[in-house]
C-alpha cells in the first residue's frame, strides 16, 4: 500500500460524503434496523445508523462502493456514534467492539476491491470517531455550571475501545471528527496514543473540528487558531474542519489553519446550510464552485462532504481537484 503521506504531497485527496444522507434513501423501518439478531430487543432501534453495519451490511458496503465509484480516495467507517457513551441511548454498549470491527471490515473489503482494480489510485479507510453526545467542557445544566455529564477518563476509556476495534477491523487511519469540544478530542487523541504505544504501531490520525455558528468558534468556545494550538502536541496526518457550515462559510477558518499549520488541511463541509425542514439543498455544482475557492487559494490537501452530500457531490469534487495542486506544506512563520 502506498504511503498516504507521499500521495498527499502529489495531489489533493477526496474524502467521501454523508453516510446518513445515503442511508435515508433506503427508508429502513424499525424491523430493518433490528434484523434477525435484534428482533426482540426491548428498546427502539430505528435511527441507529451504526447498527446497520450488523443488520444491513450490504447497504453499508453499497454506500462505500458508490463513493469510491464517484472518485473518493478515502471512505469513513459507519462508526460516528460507535462508543459505549453514544450507544447507551439504545442500551447497546455490549456490541460496541463488534460495531466498530464489522464497520471497518466492510469498508476495508470494498476499498481493497477498488485498489486491486486501480493500483495507482489506492483507496483508504478512515475509522470515524465522533464526538459522542456528551461534552467534557460544559455543563448541560444551566443552574449548575460546574456539573459535567462525563469525565475525561470515561471518554478516554470509551475512545480506546473504539480505536482498538477499528484498528483490528483493518482501517488505514483514524479520523477524530466533528470536534465541538476540544477536551473530548484530547481524550480521543490520548486514547489513540495509548493504543499506538501498547501495540508499538504507527497510525495516521486526522482531526477535524466543527465551527458551530457565525461566531467562528467551536461549541466549547475556541477559535480556529486556539483549536489548532490545543492539538498541536500530537503527531497528526491532517487537521481541518467539517460539518455545521457550508463550504462558503468555512473559508475564513480554513485560511487560519492554512496560515498557522504545517500539516495537510482537510475540509468536508455540509451541502450548504439546512433549510426550514432540516434538509440540504446545495447542488453538486454549487458546492464544487465554492470549494474551487479553497483550491485557487491553495488552502487544502483533502476535500470531501458532510451532511447532505451524496456521491454526485463527491464526483463533482473529484473532477474539480484534478485541475489543482495540493496546498504546499510550509512551516508557518
Amino acid at each position: 500500500m502506498k504511503n498516504i503521506n507521499d500521495i498527499l504531497q502529489k495531489r489533493i485527496l477526496v474524502l467521501d460524503g454523508a453516510m446518513g444522507t445515503m442511508l435515508q434513501r433506503y427508508k429502513f423501518t424499525e424491523a430493518d434496523f433490528r434484523g434477525q439478531r435484534f428482533k426482540d430487543w426491548e428498546y427502539p432501534l430505528q435511527g441507529n445508523n451504526d447498527l446497520l453495519s450488523l443488520t444491513q451490511p450490504k447497504a453499508i458496503a453499497d454506500v462505500h462502493r458508490k463513493y469510491f465509484e464517484a472518485g473518493a480516495d478515502i471512505v469513513e467507517t459507519n462508526t460516528f456514534s460507535s462508543t459505549t457513551i453514544a450507544m447507551a441511548d439504545y442500551h447497546l454498549e455490549g456490541v460496541v467492539y463488534e460495531l466498530n470491527y464489522e464497520a471497518a471490515r466492510i469498508a476495508k473489503k470494498v476499498a481493497d476491491e477498488f485498489t486491486e482494480k486501480e493500483p495507482d489510485k489506492p483507496r483508504f479507510v478512515a475509522g470515524s470517531i465522533g464526538p459522542t453526545n456528551k461534552t467534557a467542557s460544559m455543563s448541560p445544566d444551566v443552574n449548575d455550571p460546574g456539573f459535567r455529564a462525563i469525565s475525561f477518563d470515561a471518554l478516554r476509556i470509551a475512545y480506546k475501545q473504539q480505536a482498538e476495534a477499528l484498528l483490528d477491523g483493518g482501517v488505514d487511519m483514524l479520523l477524530v471528527e466533528t470536534v465541538f469540544d476540544t477536551l473530548n478530542a484530547k481524550a480521543a487523541l490520548f486514547a489513540i496514543e495509548e493504543v499506538k504505544e501498547e501495540r508499538n504501531i504507527k497510525v495516521p490520525v486526522m482531526v477535524s473540528g466543527t465551527i458551530t455558528d457565525a461566531s467562528g468558534r467551536t461549541l466549547s468556545g475556541q477559535t480556529a487558531e486556539a483549536f489548532l494550538i490545543s492539538i498541536a502536541h500530537i503527531p497528526l496526518l491532517s487537521v481541518g474542519f467539517n460539518c455545521a457550515l457550508g463550504a462558503d462559510q468555512l473559508t475564513p477558518h480554513l485560511e487560519v489553519l492554512a496560515k498557522k499549520s504545517d500539516l495537510p488541511i482537510s475540509a468536508h463541509p455540509n451541502a450548504g446550510l439546512p433549510n426550514a425542514f432540516g434538509e440540504y439543498d446545495e447542488t453538486p455544482e454549487e458546492m464544487a464552485e465554492q470549494i474551487k475557492e479553497y483550491l485557487e487559494k491553495g488552502l487544502v490537501n483533502i476535500v470531501g462532504g458532510c451532511c447532505g452530500t451524496t456521491p454526485e457531490h463527491i464526483k463533482a469534487l473529484s473532477t474539480l481537484v484534478k485541475n489543482y495542486e495540493p496546498r504546499k506544506l510550509v512551516v508557518p512563520a
